[in-house]
């Protein structure tokens, strides 16, 4: 796909319909925007690809990262308040808009109780373990880094993700389910099997309505207000993947649905608006569960640690991705020993050894390598703290208890599944951004076509998606039919 031309609208000979307000796309920030936006008073006209609305958001693990003191985190026990989640994601993620996250935060309670009002069922239970999803329909769970150095000196670690109250690994369909239906009840009106290919814009850059293709047929729609774009992520997109994400290995797969091809940056920058962190990354290929393994250590081809295994898992493989040759190795001993039990991610075991020289040697590290890490992590982990990267105390072992084994966890053998995390600018409101900070007239970008609050991978925390999508997807539909946030 290439950059569409913006379309004169001296050029469109019939507007076929018109609203005040246009979303393309139906995923949960479309969704949230269109149900703002209709409430405010706009017409609103929703125009989706698909057959039916849900989007990528209905196939995720439905976790919405949220915080600020929810009626969840208080059942179990955990203090938060606004600022302890500012001071995390400020710390963690370095965010592009650090006013729009920290209003995130600052809303991120009442926001939780908006979706709760909408009918997206959140359970007043806690998992307390480490998993990368649950097939249950337990609530709260850790889903980032707060717990890992130096953010928990930062701010009070607290769990912030917030599954939606449905079984199974694509639990997002029940948040996405009562959201459309509102959307049917308000009667908010939507056209299906239609693409938004190309926006109008005036001689001031206004956006003024889109060009869809509806089968052969291509339709104009007028936008009296605005456009909002919530096309989703740019996963399937190989042009913008070659250019920005050159690190990615043959064995790397998306988590993408057919139509997160990028078609939402390409029509904001056909528009001017600036694309912004588009080499942002989440590679996962978790070595847990069993969380046992955590207890183990990951070394690169030099025989080197090169980050704490407690970490989340997208900030380990975002740093598997980066070591010499893209290798990496999980070691560990007798007692720590198990196989990963994530079936896609493919980690394949390697050998066994009694001694960790012969280990070395039949992972063909430097000489000395492997054994320097080891000695120098047993004795840490002997006395309770990691020095170099400071694993917490939990998941510290001596590892000393022979045989020893390795599996291979390497980028370019093991199947890293990832998402894209980069996209068009934009404000706290949604409206798309030039180069210069400079809103787009009628234009608005959300979801997973715009940036996210976290950059890389190494920042994210699962809900990141879900969690911002709904919040500004609601914001940017009020702001397009004239209303205030607050």
């Amino acid at each position: 796909m290439e950059i569409p031309e913006p379309i004169d609208p001296a050029d469109v000979a019939d507007w076929d319909r018109e609203a005040d307000v246009v979303i393309a796309g139906q995923g949960i920030a479309g969704t949230c925007a269109a149900l703002e936006a209709h409430r405010a008073g706009a017409e609103v006209l929703i125009v989706e690809r698909a057959s039916g609305g849900g989007g990528a958001s209905a196939l995720s693990s439905g976790i919405f990262y949220l915080g600020g003191g929810t009626e969840v985190q208080r059942a179990a026990g955990y203090d938060d308040d606004a600022d302890q989640m500012a001071r995390f994601l400020q710390a963690s993620c370095d965010p592009l808009d650090p006013n729009g996250a920290r209003e995130f935060c600052e809303d991120s309670l009442s926001h939780f109780e908006w979706l709760e009002a909408q009918g997206v069922p959140f359970e007043r239970s806690y998992f307390p373990g480490k998993a990368v999803f649950l097939l249950t329909s337990e609530c709260l769970m850790w889903t980032g880094n707060e717990k890992v150095w130096p953010y928990n000196e930062i701010a009070r670690p607290a769990p912030r993700g917030h599954k939606v109250a449905g079984s199974g690994e694509n639990a997002g369909i029940d948040a996405m389910k009562p959201l459309l239906q509102r959307c049917v009840d308000e009667d908010i009106p939507a056209i299906y099997d239609s693409a938004v290919v190309g926006l109008v814009q005036d001689g001031d850059r206004k956006v003024v309505g889109v060009r869809v293709k509806q089968g052969r047929e291509m339709i104009h729609v007028r936008a009296r207000r605005g456009v909002i774009i919530a096309c989703g992520s740019h996963n399937l997109s190989k042009p913008l993947l070659e250019q920005y994400l050159p690190l990615l290995s043959e064995t790397s797969e998306p988590l993408a649905i057919p139509s997160n091809d990028g078609a939402g940056v390409l029509l904001g920058r056909s528009a001017g608006a600036d694309a912004v962190a588009m080499d942002g990354i989440i590679p996962t290929a978790s070595i847990y569960p069993p969380a046992q393994l955590i207890k183990g250590i990951v070394v690169n081809r030099l025989g080197q640690r090169f980050v704490a295994e407690d970490v989340y898992h997208g900030r380990l493989g975002n740093f598997v991705m980066e070591q010499p040759g893209q290798k990496a190795y999980l070691i560990v001993d007798s007692e720590v020993f198990a196989y990963p039990e994530i079936p896609t991610a493919n980690h394949s075991l390697i050998d066994g050894w009694e001694t960790i020289g012969e280990m070395e040697a039949g992972l063909e590290l430097p000489p000395g390598s492997l054994v320097d890490t080891m000695a120098a992590y047993n004795r840490d982990a002997a006395e309770g703290e990691d020095r170099r990267f400071h694993k917490q105390a939990e998941w510290l072992k001596p590892l000393d208890k022979a045989p020893y084994a390795a599996f291979d966890i390497s980028f370019d053998s093991s199947t890293y599944l990832f998402i894209t995390l980069g996209g068009i600018k934009a404000d706290a409101n949604g409206q798309a951004l030039d180069l210069y900070s400079n809103p787009i007239p009628g234009l608005y970008v959300v979801g997973a076509s715009a940036a996210h609050i976290p950059r890389s991978g190494k920042s994210y925390a699962s809900g990141l998606s879900l969690g911002p999508g709904s919040y500004f997807g609601r914001r940017a539909g009020r702001h397009a039919a004239g209303a205030d946030w607050r």
